[in-house]
């Protein structure tokens, strides 16, 4: 039975790997990708928490079920955080899934940071376990623009090189106005079955803990054809 044993083992070892990385200097302002989004930003202080929801549809084709997916994610130590999310398909459960991240520290004269996040989700349907784990790195470009990558490895579990892909999600952000934030999200999914979404989107702030996004653009998976696909998620720091 093959699957990523070491991701949990990884992240349960680096609070004191991490331990004051990226406190020296304050960690840069970059958004989170809508969909592919993060537990916590990077360098996120201890006591942090959060909820939000993700809900998302494609808008042609038979597959027009709403995805929504409610979560909570909370920074335990600083540079450390874990989420707790349970997607859903209409009113069915599909999934329980676990979220755990790490800041490493800052790149490039502060307006760089980086770490590693490692995603545990069990399938209700298919009764299986599947592991992925990913590097994450974000820059600043100038007062507006920013960037957030995501690159690893996905879909490990009991099924092996079946399932296995390689993932990866590029958001290009730009800051709008204080509070308003415009980007382009692209992941990728590839391996035996490849899937791929482009999801223009705006994050609007509704005050100082409230936060709106909402993005239409289109996916693609293996032997179908491009599919417009709208998400919002809602978003509540506590």
């Amino acid at each position: 039975m093959t699957r990523l044993r070491f991701g949990p083992l990884l992240l349960a070892a680096l609070p004191a790997a991490l331990a004051g990385a990226a406190a020296a200097q304050e960690a840069p302002a970059i958004a989170e990708p809508m969909v592919f989004d993060l537990v916590r930003p990077l360098g996120a202080r201890r006591g942090e928490l959060e909820v939000n929801t993700l809900a998302q549809r494609n808008l042609s084709g038979p597959h027009r079920t709403v995805e929504w997916a409610p979560e909570i994610e909370y920074a335990f130590a600083d540079n450390m955080a874990v989420e707790l999310e349970l997607p859903f398909e209409g009113r069915r459960v599909t999934d329980y899934k676990l979220g755990l991240q790490g800041t490493f520290g800052l790149l490039n004269h502060g307006r760089g940071i980086h770490g590693v996040q490692y995603l545990g989700l069990w399938n209700r349907e298919h009764r299986r376990f599947q592991s992925s784990l990913l590097y994450v790195v974000g820059n600043r470009f100038g007062r507006d623009a920013s960037t957030l990558t995501m690159i690893g490895v996905g879909d490990v579990g009991a099924a092996g090189a079946e399932t296995r892909a390689l993932l990866f999600n590029h958001t290009s952000f730009y800051d709008l106005a204080p509070a308003t934030t415009a980007g382009v999200e692209v992941n990728l999914r590839i391996g035996r079955e490849r899937a791929t979404l482009v999801m223009p989107q705006i994050q609007q702030g509704l005050g100082q803990r409230i936060q709106l996004q909402a993005g239409l653009g289109a996916a693609k998976d293996e032997g179908s054809a491009w599919r417009p696909r709208a998400g919002v998620r809602l978003v509540r720091q506590l």
